[in-house]
């Protein structure tokens, strides 16, 4: 027994290493420049194992979006699911988001570059995962919405979509250096993205 969970151990551990080191290969070179070598070499493992874990570099992306979305969905209902007033339900998401950016930006960039905002299969095979996201939010609305928090003439779909939308923005920003990363920019920005779309939808 004990041998068989050390040997579950050390599988888990090589496919972490693996997946740590495809996210270091897609931020630096992009996904579709690199090659299935290019993640072992980074990992200091045979390309072989790589195959062993992975059907092919799409799987380990497809991996990495899973496994970080996932943990933002939970995120959203968690916060959700606090009593909260919407804007500091808000604030709390946009908070998550940017935190992890700050936290893992080449994660995040891999993400956001080559899946959320790709115009390829990857955004049209995770779309409804991607919506998912959206739909949590504009939940966050709908019912601030019909407590008189916010006004009730805007969709919460599109108010959902374009609070998303700006976090990711901003992101988009930090990726490509066109927004200031100075150690308030951060915390700047998580007021900044809720004052702007609250104050859209404060009644």
């Amino acid at each position: 027994m004990a041998g068989t969970a050390r040997s579950a151990a050390n599988a888990a551990e090589k496919r972490r290493l693996i997946l740590d080191a495809a996210v270091r290969v897609f931020a630096s070179q992009g996904f579709h420049a690199c090659r299935v070598s290019d993640i072992a070499d980074e990992a200091g493992v045979a390309y072989g194992l790589v195959y062993h874990y992975f059907r092919s570099k799409d799987q380990v992306l497809d991996t990495l979006f899973l496994e970080r979305w996932d943990v933002m969905l939970e995120a959203i209902r968690e916060v959700d699911a606090r009593d909260l007033a919407a804007r500091r339900k808000l604030e709390a998401i946009a908070a998550f988001i940017v935190d992890s950016y700050r936290h893992d930006p080449d994660l995040m960039k891999v993400i956001i570059v080559e899946v959320t905002r790709a115009a390829n299969s990857f955004g049209q095979t995770h779309i409804e995962k991607i919506n998912e996201a959206y739909n949590l939010i504009a939940a966050v609305v709908a019912k601030a919405q019909d407590a008189g928090e916010f006004r009730s003439d805007i969709s919460p779909q599109f108010a959902a979509m374009a609070f998303y939308g700006a976090i990711e923005q901003v992101l988009t920003g930090w990726i490509f250096a066109t927004l200031p990363q100075a150690a308030g920019d951060y915390d700047e920005a998580k007021r900044l993205i809720v004052e702007t779309i609250c104050s859209g939808l404060d009644r």
